[in-house]
């Protein structure tokens, strides 16, 4: 009996070699789910499809780590320090930096690379850098489906690094198992510059460059960051001691191992306790709602009486003649006239 043929498609051969851990498709794959052309977004949910059809619903879950943090923090040399260590303790890690789009031009500088150099040579690591195309939460548009892919590639841990502290970073967790939050020794109104619901999100705090003639500053730092933790609600998902905060130094790679200890504690925890899988599941929940949503805002553009009548009412608020809040009510009943 003749051995059956292997699917001949290019979507095929990619999952193929996806899940066979191949770098090089990796990187294909995500590229092929960020093209906004309609062909390569039939391309991509085949591809989705075929990846889960190939790894299964009890296919192995990589950790998912959320990172943010202020400008300047270290997250690059950081989150270099800490893949390293997790890569020589022979774990496969993934790192998805979403870089700040123009709002002119619409392009990024995509860097990450060059500063990531020696994580970046490990073969156990993929770096891969993503404009965040204006998309609000400091996540890219498809960094939860670059998530998945990696995930089905085989990595253990799996490094979103968020475009930066903002109003609108919240967002990051609905995509990472653990959120860390980078922060700098402070220079006395860092505390009251965080904003409280990036605060109440976080897992841990990390408060970075305890080296040097910093340390000192870093020290109150930490402490006051656990002191305003502590007047937060206590979370129902966490243990006794969650959230914390903590000292580490990328750059001396100090305090980087205990980081990754209390990670792991927090993650066990929650699987013991069945947050894990309660969490999991409602971020699929929320996925699927924001594609949704997204989709039927992107309906807007296809038809052309819409589109008119949107450039209609955009030169009427422009001019003056209508109020937005008005025009915006017109549109919609319209919509539900031409639906």
């Amino acid at each position: 009996m003749s051995a059956p043929e292997k699917p001949t498609s290019e979507v095929a051969e990619l999952a193929e070699g996806l899940v066979g851990g191949q770098r090089r498709a990796l990187a294909r794959a995500i590229t092929l789910i960020e093209s906004v052309k309609p062909s390569h977004r039939k391309d991509a949910l085949e591809l989705l499809s075929r990846v889960r059809q190939e790894t299964g619903d009890n296919s192995k879950q990589a950790l998912r780590i959320g990172l943010s943090g202020t400008p300047g923090v270290g997250k690059s040399t950081f989150i270099e320090s800490f893949g390293m260590m997790l890569v020589n303790k022979g774990l496969r890690v993934a790192v998805l930096a979403v870089d700040p789009s123009s709002a002119r031009s619409g392009g990024s500088i995509l860097g990450d690379k060059t500063r990531m150099s020696l994580l970046s040579r490990a073969p156990n690591a993929f770096i891969r850098p993503s404009p965040s195309s204006n998309t609000l939460g400091g996540v890219a548009r498809r960094t939860r489906e670059a998530v998945t892919l990696c995930e089905a590639a085989g990595y253990d841990v799996i490094l979103i690094e968020t475009v930066g502290v903002g109003q609108s970073e919240t967002m990051v967790a609905g995509v990472s198992d653990i959120f860390l939050l980078l922060m700098a020794p402070a220079g006395g109104d860092e505390l009251q510059g965080v904003k409280r619901g990036i605060m109440e999100i976080a897992d841990i705090i990390v408060v970075n460059k305890a080296d040097g003639d910093l340390k000192q500053a870093a020290t109150r730092t930490c402490a006051d960051y656990a002191g305003a933790l502590r007047l937060l609600r206590k979370r129902a998902r966490d243990p006794d001691g969650f959230p914390k905060a903590m000292l580490a130094s990328a750059l001396e790679e100090e305090g980087i191992a205990d980081v990754w200890e209390e990670i792991e504690t927090l993650a066990n925890w929650r699987k013991e306790s069945g947050v894990w899988d309660k969490a999991r599941a409602s971020q699929a929940a929320d996925w699927f709602q924001q594609e949704v949503e997204a989709g039927l805002l992107a309906q807007l553009t296809e038809s052309e009486t819409i589109r008119n009548l949107m450039q209609n009412y955009r030169s009427n608020v422009s001019d003056g003649t209508v109020s937005p809040s008005v025009a915006a009510e017109n549109l919609l009943k319209a919509l539900k006239t031409t639906g």
